[in-house]
């Protein structure tokens, strides 16, 4: 319901969606066509795509795979950072702590407010610890890349908290004799898997998409390995930007048929 107490029409609802979807169309469709062109012979065909797999080239594409490589171990870090740490805390301060709940969702939203320029000066000296702790492999680009992905893993871990009363849920598992722990895995997870799912492709999606942090600190991911390939290959570039760019339009459809199939159940 607007303002006005009525809601759009169907008509209305249409055109909207599809003024956005033509704004949202254009710039991919005109990365599909240049990466099918022939080049200076004109006319369209595959071989910039079939390019990729040449083992002739594999030479000219291996930083490339390597950044693509990093930058889904890195997901799988960031991700395993969110659900490790940020999950059980946040559980905890709804539990116990009701009333540092603003104080967390300040902390996590902070992140955002940060140009990322700013958050590598910060980290810069951090990462000088890091180093010497775990060595300078990609992958702990993911402690950086935990931090970056906070306000979008809160927001989602926030909506679905807020559904679920976790408070009745933990005092039933606790009344039947089920450990602290065996109430948090066993009962109140369950119960959070949408947000889980959001939370999770969120920051997959993000960590896939950024692109400062690594650069500015001289590491390896998929973006950085983009921008060197594009000096010698643009086609390619292309290609793999809108790969990636598919995939994070699918995590994102992905976890907006997990919402509305948990709606759909409510309803039901």
């Amino acid at each position: 319901m607007n303002p006005l107490g009525t809601a759009p029409s169907r008509l209305v609802q249409g055109v909207i969606l599809t003024i956005i979807g033509v704004i949202f169309a254009i710039p991919i469709v005109a990365m599909v066509e240049f990466t099918l062109r022939a080049g200076l012979e004109g006319g369209y065909n595959l071989d910039h795509w079939t390019a990729i797999f040449d083992p002739e080239r594999e030479r000219v594409y291996r930083g490339l795979f390597e950044g693509v490589t990093n930058s889904l171990v890195l997901a799988v870090v960031t991700v395993a950072i969110v659900l490790v740490l940020l999950v059980p805390t946040m559980v905890l301060v709804r539990l116990r702590f009701p009333r540092l709940e603003r104080a967390l969702e300040l902390i996590c939203l902070v992140p955002i407010t940060v140009p990322a320029i700013v958050l590598v000066v910060g980290l810069a000296p951090v990462y000088g610890v890091v180093v010497d702790v775990f060595g300078s492999d990609s992958w702990t680009l993911a402690f950086a890349y935990g931090i970056t992905v906070l306000p979008f893993a809160h927001r989602a871990l926030q909506s679905n908290l807020d559904s679920v009363d976790v408070g009745t849920l933990a005092e039933a598992g606790r009344a039947l004799g089920a450990s602290w722990a065996n109430v948090l895995v066993g009962v109140i997870l369950p119960n959070l898997r949408r947000g889980l799912l959001a939370a999770s492709l969120i920051s997959v999606a993000v960590v896939l998409g950024e692109y400062t942090i690594a650069s500015l600190l001289n590491r390896q991911n998929l973006q950085t390995a983009i921008v060197q390939v594009s000096k010698s290959d643009a086609f390619v570039a292309v290609i793999f930007a809108l790969l990636a760019l598919i995939f994070c339009f699918i995590l994102l459809l992905i976890i907006g048929r997990a919402s509305s199939a948990r709606r759909g159940r409510r309803t039901s």
